[in-house]
């Protein structure tokens, strides 16, 4: 169930800003309000300062949802724990270059499993990092705050990777989707779809509006 092609809009809203006390009324909520994805941050306390949910909570996602579940795995053992992710139902797996294990072969074992294999950068890592893996990939996230909590603003020099991921792509004829996630509301999705963002997670903008279908609706159309 992967989306192509990487130009088209994807609103992504991220349940670490949904009411967790109501998640199946908040998962409806944003289905019926426009969302494309649901976009599911994994923490473990590790490779970030936050703990959040694992496989238990993404298979109760996977049986009472049909939307794509664009799984974030913000973890140090992306290799060791995600047979437990595909297991779960995730339907996208986005692993981090910066984690301790072997990039490549993590992003294989995901493209076998027929989910759509991401991966990420922290806001201090050098696009370089990337390079070696963008062929491999379906998507690139690129985090717009430091990872780890919901509600910081966007850091604008992270806008410089979405730009040299977007020329890099047109360069080499490849296809991968740019997502940004950290700090995405209507007037920071304008700048970073004008850099070539085209997946756009966003949490507290989306959640915690009035209208929720009207903020979609809004985001996708920037």
């Amino acid at each position: 169930m992967i989306h192509h092609p990487c130009t088209s809009r994807i609103i992504a809203p991220s349940l670490l800003a949904a009411d967790w006390s109501r998640l199946p009324d908040e998962c409806s909520r944003a289905i019926r309000a426009g969302a494309d994805w649901l976009h599911c941050d994994v923490m473990d306390g590790h490779f970030v300062d936050n703990i959040t949910f694992g496989p238990q909570f993404v298979e109760c996602l996977s049986k009472t949802n049909d939307i794509f579940l664009d799984v974030h795995l913000m973890i140090e053992r992306p290799d060791h724990f995600l047979p437990r992710f595909i297991k779960a139902g995730a339907d996208g797996i986005t692993i981090h270059v910066e984690a301790p294990h072997d990039v490549a072969e993590t992003l294989r074992r995901i493209r076998a499993a027929r989910c759509q294999a991401g991966l990420s950068l922290r806001p201090e890592t050098d696009f370089s990092a990337v390079i070696p893996y963008l062929d491999q990939i379906d998507l690139l996230l690129v985090m717009t705050v430091v990872p780890g909590f919901g509600g910081q603003p966007l850091i604008p020099a992270t806008l410089e990777t979405v730009r040299a991921a977007k020329l890099y792509r047109e360069k080499h004829g490849l296809s991968y989707h740019i997502e940004v996630d950290g700090g995405i509301t209507q007037e920071t999705a304008i700048d970073a779809t004008a850099a070539g963002a085209n997946v756009l997670v966003a949490g507290s903008s989306l959640f915690g509006a009035t209208d929720m279908g009207a903020a979609i609706t809004a985001m996708r159309m920037v």
